[in-house]
């Protein structure tokens, strides 16, 4: 009965109608259910003459419903909570719910073949199935649609009835790293009283579990594993699992400083770390933990970028490499981004090939009993969404946690889809060591602090089974403790605490920044041949391909551009990525309808007209040339910029970009923003070149679509961290894209892009732009003579082609125009020097479409300090814009007199 398994879906009477179908006319009923009626050898010898099914027949029916129920619901049922006491559920799997008697439990059914033991007394089904999905793991999969990986949990878990099968010297490796994550924990607790370290206490099974992810992993070909966590348990798998040295740790904890005195640095337990480590069985592994910022899972995508960016680079193969990602039960229910990570999984731009997710179920976050924390039944219900598998494993049972995760490794190496394994534990103290949780939690803690901790249950275990006595025990932990006690003793006379670098290999060739770097941009021109050659590639359309008439139109139009030498904004874009191209670099981009973009602009991805196929004339610059990746992402701002963020930081010499389908959108990411873009190299000592395209502009679009939220960033702007720009010219932008990848260091680039400036007559560029210099900071204005002028309006943006007309119209050749492209950092030394050829100049003005509270006003203010600035703005507001388009009008033309008035 084995292959009939699609039986347990059924439902008794329904089958019996089918049965009776089949008895009347067997080709009346499917393929399938023919097969499954033939296949019992004792059916036509007991049926009656007149038709009447035996009961015993029947109750074959009712046993596979009963095995079913264990498969589908046996995990409601499951002794996987160490300190509580599981909520009831209704229906029970007692067999009278399924119509059987205790009298049926001496008979022998042919349904025991379902579960692997043949023909079998109901009792013993039933003991099977108790222990197998009853016990101290539970496992959800029954939702999971592809028949090959239900079969496949099922043979791996039925067989063995889900129990683990480890030999002695394994079983003293699991106590080995059990041992030292609790000692460590103790240690610190007795050491440094009262200090926060987020204990790993009561979940310390995560540490034996992540040791075998290692091993498990690595004897299945993986070479690579990225983990990313929130603080909790963070030092004790930094030093237990990552070998991070514990002088180091508890020179952290003594308050010793950093070496490096332009370094602020970071708490404890948000750090990175990277080590090459060598597996038990002899296998070298190369281990990553991403610092990540106290906003629970905010980590999450970022793990995922550098995950994909080390496939695409370096492996090129979704099964050498592994990400890890460790939840808080409260955090894994409670966040958003956890939902968007989940559903990238799958995505072709953001595939993993599969992610191993460990939750530390405290069954508590801060103060909030789990019941308050969410609605499902399982803060792992997520999972599902995808389906993935769920494991809930009891984290006092030491060899099911590390059984569970060996099967999900193998799953994960098979199947290349993400596993959840929900590891059911309890929080010693309260949120943090000086945290009093009786205030909140009373009953729940009278009960952990009489629970004995996992090392000594799982020693008792071992010591009654002859594997480890507590003598042998003791001596292993003493010694333990004498190296921790070395190690603090060390660390009492390190003078200063030193910065690691978590990616220090992938950046040794990036040297960061120097005194002077923002001086002056570098030299980012290319050749007119190379613009011309480059022009003719992003142009080509094959002529075997069938494309939309109107994008053939479009690419004839760029043609036109250049033979006329009025490049557009899309055409200084495309070229410098096919610049960038053809000197070998990566482009990677994503975000919402990028690929043709948002204004339908850019069209870097061609869908042709007969199929769904697409060309990409990037891809084919040059038989040499770097990878060109755009894709369409989800719709998601919080998860798919920390995902780019993540794999920028893996990637040094590549671009990488997310853009915002509207500017105004990029608050969908704030944390990202504020905890990594803004924060991390002043945290983490790590830097990274990724740019954010936000279009920004008023154009009486409304309140939602005007305004990129400048001023937002630049409140975040200090110590030479990120770059605002806020370019006007097509041959601008195509120079500032290129300056990510000349400099010797990176940093990343906020740019501040247009809307209806990409098809405005005089936003263009000629060739020549492209063939000279750099990126201008500041673009003084040509087009008056200087000694005329009496006022100067500073500006960037959109609004210098609103000022440009105004005065075109109104023939004031006493007012200069001067657009401050690039705002972060300052480019004061350019405009000191433009400021001295003003010499008849009696007012300066800074000129802005966004209201006075707003945009780049009040960081100006504060900044340009060499001459009395006055300033033009909206009135102060608390929404962005109007949605009036008639109001819109009124106030932008008032705005432009009064600059010049």
């Amino acid at each position: 009965m084995d292959n009939f398994s699609y039986v347990g879906n059924g439902d008794v009477n329904a089958i019996e109608d089918l049965y009776r179908k089949y008895l009347k006319d067997p080709e009346s009923v499917d393929f399938g259910w023919k097969k499954f009626f033939e296949g019992f050898d004792f059916s036509k010898a007991n049926f009656e003459e007149d038709g009447e099914i035996p009961e015993n027949f029947l109750k074959e029916f009712k046993v596979i419903n009963l095995i079913d129920d264990y498969r589908a619901r046996g995990h409601l049922f499951t002794k996987t909570n160490p300190v509580r006491t599981r909520r009831t559920y209704t229906p029970s799997l007692d067999i009278e719910h399924f119509g059987l008697t205790k009298e049926d439990l001496d008979l022998e059914f042919a349904a025991g073949s379902e579960i692997g033991i043949g023909k079998a007394k109901l009792s013993k089904i039933i003991e099977h199935l108790e222990e197998t999905y009853c016990t101290s793991i539970g496992v959800e999969y029954m939702y999971i649609r592809t028949p090959e990986q239900v079969k496949w949990l099922q043979d791996k878990i039925e067989t063995k009835r889900n129990k683990p099968d480890f030999d002695a010297e394994e079983k003293k490796e699991i106590f080995r790293k059990l041992k030292e994550a609790v000692l460590l924990e103790q240690f610190l607790h007795k050491k440094f009283v009262g200090q926060k370290r987020f204990s790993l206490e009561g979940g310390e099974a995560l540490i034996p579990s992540l040791n075998y992810i290692l091993e498990k992993g690595a004897n299945l070909g993986i070479r690579e594993f990225v983990f990313g966590m929130a603080h909790r348990g963070r030092l004790n798998v930094l030093a237990n699992i990552f070998k991070k040295p514990f002088n180091q740790i508890f020179a952290e904890f003594e308050g010793v400083d950093y070496e490096d005195e332009l370094f602020d640095g970071d708490v404890k337990y948000h750090l990175g770390h990277s080590r090459d480590r060598t597996t038990d069985r002899g296998i070298d592994v190369h281990l990553t933990l991403s610092p990540n910022p106290s906003h629970l899972e905010t980590v999450d995508p970022v793990v995922g970028g550098i995950t994909r960016a080390k496939i695409d680079k370096y492996l090129d193969d979704d099964s050498k490499i592994c990400p890890v990602l460790i939840h808080g039960d409260a955090s894994i229910a409670g966040q958003g981004i956890v939902y968007e990570v989940v559903q990238m999984a799958g995505l072709k731009g953001y595939k993993l090939g599969g992610t191993i997710h460990i939750v530390v179920n405290n069954q508590i976050g801060f103060t909030t009993n789990y019941i308050d924390g969410r609605t499902s039944t399982y803060c792992t219900d997520v999972g599902k969404v995808t389906l993935s598998p769920v494991f809930h494993v009891n984290g006092d049972d030491a060899e099911a946690v590390v059984h569970t995760v060996l099967l999900a490794m193998e799953y994960r190496q098979k199947f290349k889809q993400d596993v959840f394994i929900d590891l059911l534990c309890y929080r010693k103290y309260g949120h943090n060591e000086g945290d009093e949780p009786r205030f909140t939690q009373p009953v729940l803690y009278q009960a952990i602090s009489k629970h004995a901790n996992p090392k000594d249950i799982y020693l008792e275990q071992l010591d009654q089974e002859g594997v480890l006595t507590k003598e042998q025990a003791k001596k292993s932990e003493d010694a333990y403790l004498k190296i921790l006690e070395e190690n603090l003793e060390e660390s009492k006379k390190m003078d200063v605490a030193e910065i690691e670098h978590f990616m220090e290999n992938t950046w040794k060739d990036v040297p960061g920044e120097k005194e002077g770097d923002f001086d002056k941009s570098p030299k980012t021109a290319i050749t007119k041949k190379a613009v011309l050659d480059l022009a003719d590639r992003i142009t080509h359309l094959p002529d075997d391909k069938k494309i939309f008439r109107k994008i053939r139109k479009l690419t004839d139009d760029r043609k036109r551009m250049v033979k006329e030498d009025r490049l557009d904004w899309a055409m200084g874009e495309l070229l410098a990525y096919a610049s960038l191209l053809k000197e070998g670099h990566n482009v990677r981009v994503s975000g919402q309808d990028v690929e043709r973009g948002t204004f339908s602009h850019r069209h870097a991805a061609l869908t042709l007209e007969d199929s769904e196929e697409k060309y990409y004339p990037l891809a084919h610059i040059d038989k040499k040339q770097g990878d060109f990746w755009i894709y369409n992402s989800l719709l998601s701002e919080y998860a798919v910029l920390g995902f780019e963020y993540g794999y920028a930081m893996t990637s040094p010499n590549e671009l990488v970009i997310w853009e915002a389908q509207f500017g105004d959108f990029n608050n969908g990411a704030q944390i990202v923003i504020d905890q990594f873009l803004s924060a991390a190299e002043d945290k983490w000592h790590i830097q990274n070149g990724m740019v954010m395209l936000l279009p920004h502009g008023y154009e009486g679009q409304g309140a939602e679509h005007s305004s990129a939220r400048l001023e937002r960033f630049l409140q975040l702007c200090a110590e030479n961290n990120m770059q605002i720009v806020n370019a006007s010219t097509p041959a601008n932008f195509f120079h500032v894209l290129r300056r990510q990848l000349k400099r010797e260091f990176r940093k990343p680039l906020i740019m501040f892009t247009p809307k209806s400036l990409l098809r405005y007559n005089k936003c263009v560029s000629t060739v020549k732009d492209f063939t000279v210099g750099g990126f201008q900071e500041v673009i003084d204005d040509s087009g008056i003579t200087k000694s005329k002028a009496k006022k100067v309006l500073f500006c960037s943006g959109k609004i210098y082609y609103d000022l440009l007309k105004m005065r075109e119209e109104t023939k004031r050749d006493d007012v200069a125009l001067v657009r401050v492209e690039q705002m972060y950092p300052f480019p004061e030394k350019q405009l000191n020097e433009l400021i001295k050829s003003y010499k008849n100049c009696k007012e300066w003005k800074w000129v802005q479409e966004e209201p006075g509270n707003m945009g780049a006003l009040s960081f100006m203010l504060r900044h340009f300090t060499m001459v009395p600035l006055s300033f033009v703005s909206r009135p102060d507001s608390a929404s962005p814009a109007t949605g009036s388009s008639v109001r819109h009008a009124h106030r932008h033309q008032e705005l432009l007199e009064t600059a010049f008035n």
